[in-house]
């Protein structure tokens, strides 16, 4: 379970809002093709919608090999070395046609 900050809504499910406000990373990962990539929630809520992360798993799919069913995500607070090194996948903009950009930074 998540670490929860004290204003957190007891018998609400812990979304990507509350996730940001608590500092946390989205890592999600595609097992078939051993990639992960890390999100800022805020920015994975502007495209996909305030939805807890197993329905992000549900929604998200692996660029290089097109699959749904081998992608996994979590939720982490990253820890000081982490902080550093992470590369976050950042939201450049999303198009009319539907379209996510994405960079690595």
């Amino acid at each position: 379970m998540p670490e929860q900050p004290e204003k957190w809504p007891r018998g609400q499910a812990w979304t990507l809002t509350h996730a940001h406000d608590a500092g946390q990373v989205a890592g999600i990962r595609c097992s078939r093709c051993s990639v992960t990539r890390y999100y800022k929630p805020a920015e994975l809520r502007e495209v996909i919608g305030n939805v807890t992360i197993d329905d992000v798993r549900e929604k998200v799919r692996c660029q290089q090999c097109k699959s749904r069913e081998w992608m996994s995500a979590q939720l982490f607070h990253p820890t000081g070395e982490q902080a550093h090194t992470i590369r976050y996948r950042r939201l450049v903009q999303i198009r009319w046609e539907k379209r996510v950009i994405w960079r690595d930074e």
